[in-house]
């Protein structure tokens, strides 16, 4: 997995360890950051209000971002922004390297909720609550 920094938490606020804490939780998760990361992160394309603007010249901001990011080999892109989670879905899907669609994004809090799901032994079922 590898994490992209929204500018908003790293850059403006400062918060760079905590989203890796919790992914260091998630058993399993193996973290490969990417070559501009924490507060030196590179922007996802929304900030701004890019989001909702066409490029006129050269490269797409998400596409360079999601070039980064598919770079550390990762097969999870994961972060704590909504926008930055539409930017990295719309470059990861347009990505002609991520053309299996292999490398997903996935928000943080999806990822540590997912860690928590209650396993069920073999053959049993959850009780039913009334």
């Amino acid at each position: 997995m590898t994490f992209h920094d929204s500018c908003y938490m790293a850059r403006y606020n400062n918060v760079v360890a905590a989203p890796r804490d919790v992914l260091g939780s998630v058993a399993g998760m193996e973290l490969r950051e990417m070559e501009r990361s924490g507060k030196n992160s590179f922007c996802c394309g929304a900030g701004g209000g890019r989001m909702w603007m066409e490029e006129t010249r050269g490269t797409r901001i998400n596409a360079e971002r999601t070039r980064q990011a598919l770079e550390t080999g990762a097969e999870v892109v994961a972060t704590n922004c909504p926008f930055c989670m539409t930017m990295m879905k719309d470059g990861l899907a347009e990505a002609e390297s991520n053309s299996t669609g292999l490398v997903s994004a996935a928000d943080i809090a999806e990822l540590l909720a997912d860690s928590l799901a209650p396993a069920i032994p073999a053959g049993r079922q959850l009780p039913v609550l009334q």
